[in-house]
């Protein structure tokens, strides 16, 4: 009797051995395979997806069933130096008031670091910026020793000859139409040279360590639309154009400065329409002339058009969701 309850013991002592054994065995294989023994059964953590990176204006295919008789657009990359635009973007066209940004950031400039403006020209600088006031830009305009000379020459003024130099414009130069030859607006630039310009105004060359930061807050709190309640005969609302073909996924990031020109030109029957626009990682030009029976909104759909079209990636695309198409005008 006793040798068997001996026997029942140590079998059951034998179970119950290997029962404590196993999970414990197991336990350091775990333990193994998570340190990287070398344990064929591990678990590996994948690797995090790359979050896309946000959207910002690039270089790409534009197409805009334009009427009118000169259309071309230049998008300076500020990070890379890289212009790309329409085939025609050495072309020139009339400036109107996109060169009041110039004129101010040039006078500003000239003060230094220490001098300060007459609070009567810091706010004619302002108004030449905000509400396009072309007084208030003669004003400044004489400040920085700019001057009006009906001429033939097509040497700009010294105002327009510091833009070229400083700035590295390539195609800008005085107009050659009598009897605005020698006035601001009739300064010929072509798209890359503003989209140049824009790049000046927004690294600090044009205005200089003082000011730059005043030229550009002033650029973003440009007012008014293209309404008739908003266009008067010395100033207008330019707050249109390639801030309304932004996507609010790019305006979120930071603000976008920007300065139009727009007339309507009775010597040759075309509105000028140019649209100038800075943030810091792009500067975008778009010029035109068109009839002044398209009114000034078809330029600015134009330029609208144009800059939606330059939205990379543009929305939708990581679905490969199709979509309309864009710039139809």
């Amino acid at each position: 009797m006793r040798s068997r309850v001996t026997m029942v013991f140590a079998v059951v002592a034998v179970l119950l051995g290997g029962a404590l054994l196993v999970p414990a065995a197991y336990a350091r294989l775990s333990t193994d395979d998570s340190a990287g023994g070398g344990g064929g059964g591990a678990s590996v953590a994948a690797p995090r997806p790359t979050p896309p990176p946000p959207p910002t204006l690039a270089a790409g295919r534009v197409s805009v069933a334009f009427k009118g008789e000169f259309f071309s657009w230049a998008l300076l990359d500020r990070q890379t130096g890289k212009i790309s635009g329409s085939p025609n973007m050495a072309s020139t066209s009339t400036t109107e008031s996109m060169i009041k940004a110039w004129i101010v950031s040039d006078y500003l400039r000239q003060l230094g670091p220490k001098k300060q403006p007459t609070a009567a020209l810091k706010e004619a600088a302002r108004l030449a910026i905000i509400e396009s006031n072309d007084t208030a830009a003669n004003k400044v305009h004489a400040a920085a020793g700019g001057s009006y000379k009906a001429s033939t020459s097509s040497t700009p003024d010294a105002v327009i000859q510091r833009a070229i130099k400083i700035c590295g414009l390539t195609d800008t130069k005085r107009g050659n139409v009598d009897p605005y030859t020698g006035y601001w607006s009739q300064t010929r630039m072509s798209p890359r040279d503003a989209a140049r310009l824009g790049d000046c105004i927004a690294d600090g060359r044009a205005a200089g360590p003082t000011w730059t930061k005043w030229v550009l807050d002033q650029m973003s709190k440009v007012h008014g639309s293209t309404a008739k309640k908003d266009q008067k005969s010395e100033s207008g609302g330019g707050r249109w154009g390639i801030i309304d073909g932004l996507p609010k996924s790019i305006t979120a990031q930071g603000p976008v400065s920007i300065k139009n020109g727009w007339t309507p030109i009775s010597y040759d029957g075309n509105w000028h329409v140019n649209c100038l626009a800075v943030n810091e990682k792009w500067s975008l030009a778009v010029m035109l002339r068109y009839p002044i029976r398209s009114g000034l909104d078809y330029g600015a759909q134009v330029c609208a058009s144009v800059t939606t079209q330059l939205v990379t990636p543009q929305p939708g695309a990581a679905l490969k969701v199709p979509q309309q198409p864009v710039g139809k005008l």
